[in-house]
């Protein structure tokens, strides 16, 4: 049985007719008769019996008839519930990211998120490979992800909107030769040593990409994934790396280059499974998102 089944049962008892029944519903009588005979098939007693031309409820079905009554007003309050639980703005939300993610937005969203009426926030860490993000989802209910421009996109599982595109840079101590120049190319940095990321994760793709147009493979020095290590190793002469413009702090030690001849940019977006964003929590989170990646842009283009 299921709640259409036993609020038909209950219009009968009250308008005694299955055509009174159908006008009442907007179904044609046959559906009301149909649905009569599935509520029926699992119940050993009658339900309802004929009197003359009119089908009318049997004892048992009048008890049955008051239970859906109760069904009904059960259900209707867990409506409510759910309702209010879905547009209450000051529920919990979890948020995962990455490390350079994660030290850029997280304090934009609790500086924001503090006043009365504003959900709660339960941050997490999540370094992971690219392809591990969308699994996140199950445990968060938004997760900010990276990948390169010319990545695949995210899977159908999960909804993305993109907060930043953000350039990547060649990372250099401030008194290096190419420090000088405003811009390098994939020849400039080639016979440079690299520290770069561990395999599987997004910016080694732009690494592989240089030594392409360099013609030759670039020597790995060092593979380390947080970027606020690779700034220490790069400016006590580790190599060079590549950076991130907006999302790592300036270090005093470091300059930045923009490269030239190669694809360097990444998307930061944020996933999430498509229910999670029909509570009104979940999207004043991904707002706030949103407005701090401008703030993280500083006024210049995504």
């Amino acid at each position: 049985m299921d709640e259409r089944q036993l609020r038909i049962l209950r219009e009968l008892g009250e308008l005694g007719s299955v055509t009174a029944v159908a006008e009442a519903l907007l179904v044609t009588p046959s559906a009301i008769s149909q649905q009569l005979r599935l509520l029926q098939r699992p119940i050993p007693v009658p339900l309802t019996e004929r009197r003359g031309r009119r089908l009318v409820l049997t004892d048992a079905g009048q008890a049955l008839a008051r239970a859906a009554i109760e069904v009904e007003t059960a259900l209707a309050r867990a409506r409510h519930s759910v309702g209010e639980f879905l547009d209450h703005e000051e529920g919990e939300v979890s948020v995962a990211a990455f490390h350079s993610a994660g030290t850029t937005f997280f304090p934009l969203l609790l500086r924001a998120l503090t006043g009365p009426g504003s959900p709660v926030v339960r941050l997490g860490d999540e370094d992971v490979a690219q392809e591990d993000f969308p699994r996140l989802t199950r445990a968060y209910d938004l997760v900010l992800a990276h990948r390169l421009d010319h990545a695949p996109p995210w899977p159908d599982t999960v909804t993305a909107a993109t907060l930043l595109r953000e350039p990547l840079d060649v990372a250099m101590p401030a008194g290096h030769p190419l420090a000088a120049k405003r811009r390098v190319t994939p020849r400039d940095v080639a016979d440079q040593p690299w520290i770069t990321v561990h395999d599987g994760f997004p910016v080694l793709a732009t690494i592989e990409a240089i030594a392409a147009a360099a013609g030759r493979r670039l020597r790995l020095a060092h593979r380390i994934n947080d970027f606020t290590v690779v700034a220490e190793a790069v400016a006590a002469g580790g190599g060079l790396a590549l950076m991130p413009r907006w999302t790592m702090r300036p270090h005093p030690d470091l300059v930045l280059r923009p490269l030239s001849g190669v694809q360097a940019r990444r998307h930061i977006d944020v996933l999430h499974r498509p229910e999670r964003t029909a509570r009104a929590a979940v999207r004043t989170v991904v707002t706030e998102l949103r407005r701090a990646a401008h703030t993280v842009r500083g006024g210049e283009t995504a």
